[in-house]
């Protein structure tokens, strides 16, 4: 995975990220679009066959890239709480 900035202020972070997928940016913005600090989350697809996607994110307050941080950290604890918890329920 690579990340890029195309565009970087406090308020507004655009991200260009090559090689992933939905299958993680859609979490995140997901995340991003519940946090009460976050005005607009999206994730872009130039193209259908582009291995680019861009992620945007608009706070309210705050800076974009901090809220960013925070809401990674915070999917980042719940996979690993869901992973306890799957583990204990699947011990035989």
């Amino acid at each position: 995975m690579q990340i890029k900035a195309l565009k970087k202020t406090d308020k507004e972070l655009e991200l260009e990220i090559t090689d992933e997928n939905e299958t993680i940016l859609n979490p995140i913005t997901h995340a991003l679009t519940e946090h009460e600090d976050v005005d607009y989350a999206a994730c872009f697809i130039d193209h259908s066959f582009s291995e680019k996607r861009r992620l945007l994110i608009r706070v309210k307050k705050g800076k974009a890239e901090d809220v960013l941080r925070k809401v990674v950290k915070q999917l980042e604890k719940e996979v690993k709480e869901f992973g306890k918890f799957f583990d204990e329920k699947t011990k035989s």
